[in-house]
C-alpha cells in the first residue's frame, strides 16, 4: 500500500495529527494536549491542539513552532513539523539548555473542515486584541459588499472578479490589499473577522505560552502559514520581539530574506492581532522573543482572495458538515495547501533551512551577558 505521507502531507486532519503524534511519540516528546469542547471532526473525532517538547525541563533557549493558525494552512505546517523536526530529527539537534516546543493545529476545527477560519468565522491570527476596543479597520467596510455577497444571491466568480479588480485599480493593489486583510471587528459574516471576543485558540495559545513559554530567557518563535508571496518561496516576516534589538536579531538569523510588514518589504501587509503578538503579550517582560512568520506562497494574490471569497459564501450557505465536500474546498485547497509535488519539496527543504537558522540563532545567544 502507498504511503499517503510520502511526501511528508497528510490528506486529512485526523491523519495529520496521528502522524504527528505517532512522530512525537518515537522522538521521545513530552505531550499535551487541549480538546476543542462542542465540535467533533467530519468524521466525528475529536478536533485537539496536540502539544509536543523535546528538551530540558528548564530550558535556557526555547524554539517554538506553531502551525494550523489559519486551519487548512495547517497541512503545510504539520509537515513541516512532523517530517522536518520530528521524524528527521532536527529538534532534537537543538544545543545544549535547548527546548523545542511544537504546537500542532492551533486552530483544529479549521484544519478538519478545509477553513481557514475557526467554528465561528474567526481568524485566529486577528484575534489577539483588546476586544473591549477592537482596532477595526474602517477601510473594509468599503469592501465588505464585494466579498460578500448580499443574503440569497448566487456565488459568482466572474462578477467577483470584476469588483475586486475594479476595487483594486481604484485603491491601488497595496491599499487594497490592506483594507482586506488587516482585520476587521464589525461583520461577523465577513473576511478576516478578528472576534468580539477570545477565540478558543486565543485562550489555548495563553494557556501555552503561560505554562511553557515564559520566563525562558531566549525565544525564537515561527508561525507556518501559507497562501502569499512568491510560490514556495517561505518568506521569513518579522514579527516581534520588543526588546531594542529584536528586528537586528533577527536579520542576523535569518539574512537578506527577512521581511518586515511596517516596513512595507513583505508580501503581507501589517495585521493586527496576530499570535506572535500574543507571545510578547505574555511574557514575563526581561525575555528575549524573536519572531517570524513562515509563509509560503501558493497562487496569485487575486486567486487566493478569491478562493477564500467562495469558502466564505459556500459556509454561508450550507452547514460544515455539507460544505466540507463541496467542489468549491478544491480552489480553497490549492490557494493554501497545493499537491504539487515540486511544491511540497520545495517548502519542506525551505523549513528545514529555516528552523536550522533558528536554532543556530539561538545557539549564538549570549546567556552569561543577561
Amino acid at each position: 500500500m502507498t504511503d499517503p505521507r510520502a511526501d511528508g502531507f497528510a490528506p486529512d486532519y485526523g491523519s495529520a495529527r496521528a502522524a504527528f503524534l505517532r512522530a512525537a511519540e518515537a522522538a521521545g516528546a513530552v505531550p499535551g494536549g487541549f480538546r476543542l469542547p462542542g465540535h467533533a471532526g467530519p468524521d466525528g473525532s475529536a478536533l485537539t491542539v496536540d502539544t509536543a517538547y523535546l528538551g530540558p525541563e528548564r530550558p535556557v533557549k526555547l524554539l517554538v513552532t506553531v502551525s494550523g493558525t489559519h486551519g487548512i494552512e495547517g497541512f503545510c505546517g504539520s509537515a513541516c513539523q512532523t517530517r522536518v523536526l520530528l521524524e528527521e530529527g532536527l529538534a532534537r539537534s537543538a544545543g545544549p539548555g535547548t527546548g523545542v516546543l511544537l504546537v500542532h493545529a492551533l486552530n483544529p476545527y479549521g484544519f478538519a473542515y478545509l477553513r481557514r477560519v475557526d467554528q465561528d468565522n474567526v481568524d485566529v491570527n486577528r484575534n489577539f486584541v483588546d476586544h473591549g476596543a477592537p482596532p477595526h479597520n474602517d477601510a473594509y467596510d468599503a469592501v465588505h459588499a464585494a466579498l460578500v455577497p448580499a443574503d440569497g444571491a448566487p456565488f459568482s466568480a466572474r462578477r467577483l472578479t470584476e469588483e475586486l479588480l475594479t476595487l483594486r485599480d481604484r485603491l491601488g493593489t497595496r491599499v487594497f490589499q490592506e483594507a482586506v486583510t488587516r482585520g476587521q471587528y464589525r461583520r461577523p459574516d465577513g473576511l478576516f473577522y478578528g472576534g468580539d471576543r477570545p477565540s478558543w485558540s486565543h485562550g489555548v495559545l495563553r494557556r501555552i505560552v503561560a505554562d511553557r513559554v515564559a520566563g525562558t530567557p531566549h525565544i525564537a518563535y515561527v508561525d507556518l502559514h501559507t497562501g502569499l508571496g512568491e510560490r514556495a518561496a517561505g518568506e521569513p516576516i518579522f514579527r516581534g520581539g520588543r526588546d531594542r534589538g529584536a528586528r537586528e536579531r533577527a536579520r542576523a538569523w535569518y539574512g537578506p530574506a527577512l521581511t518586515a510588514s511596517e516596513e512595507g518589504t513583505s508580501s503581507s501587509t501589517p495585521i493586527v492581532g496576530n499570535t506572535a503578538s500574543a507571545v510578547a503579550d505574555g511574557l514575563r517582560g526581561d525575555e528575549e522573543l524573536t519572531a517570524i512568520t513562515l509563509e509560503f506562497g501558493t497562487l496569485p494574490g487575486p486567486e487566493v482572495l478569491l478562493a477564500l471569497c467562495a469558502d466564505n459564501a459556500l459556509h454561508l450557505r450550507r452547514p460544515a458538515d455539507r460544505a466540507v465536500r463541496a467542489q468549491e474546498k478544491r480552489l480553497l485547497m490549492e490557494a493554501f495547501a497545493p499537491v504539487d509535488g515540486t511544491w511540497r519539496k520545495t517548502v519542506l527543504q525551505r523549513a528545514r533551512e529555516v528552523f536550522d537558522q533558528a536554532l543556530r540563532g539561538l545557539a549564538s545567544c549570549d546567556t552569561k551577558a543577561r
